[in-house]
């Protein structure tokens, strides 16, 4: 029998899986990603400029994101210089994946009868 190959993407890190799910409430400019991932993690994550923009550039170049126009009008007929992000159909599978790698990491630790009680 032959043996699977082995997935060699890295697991995502914890900023760039909430990046991903910030932006799959639909696309947004970096500052709102930010605002997002600091809100959804109680200011646990706080993305600095350099960290975002970096991982928003892999993002794009690796194509599980790409740039394009806002949903919302413009604030008093004004065009934001922003530049807004949206999930690749390839973002949002892998963004998937890793939720559901993520899911049986956990399902694993609630199995185990020390870890359960805090994790219920």
């Amino acid at each position: 029998m032959r043996k699977r190959a082995e997935d060699p993407r890295k697991p995502l890190s914890l900023p760039v899986i909430h990046i991903l799910l910030a932006l799959a409430e639909g696309a947004r400019h970096g500052y709102a990603i930010k605002q997002d991932v600091e809100e959804r993690t109680g200011g646990a994550i706080r993305l600095g400029p350099g960290t975002l923009y970096e991982a928003i550039q892999r993002l794009l170049d690796g194509g599980l994101i790409e740039e394009g126009a806002a949903d919302d009008e413009p604030a008093n007929g004004q065009v934001a210089q922003r530049r807004y992000y949206a999930l690749t159909a390839r973002g949002w599978d892998v963004l998937r994946e890793e939720l559901r790698r993520l899911g049986a990491i956990l399902d694993h630790a609630r199995a185990n009868p020390r870890l359960r009680k805090g994790l219920v």
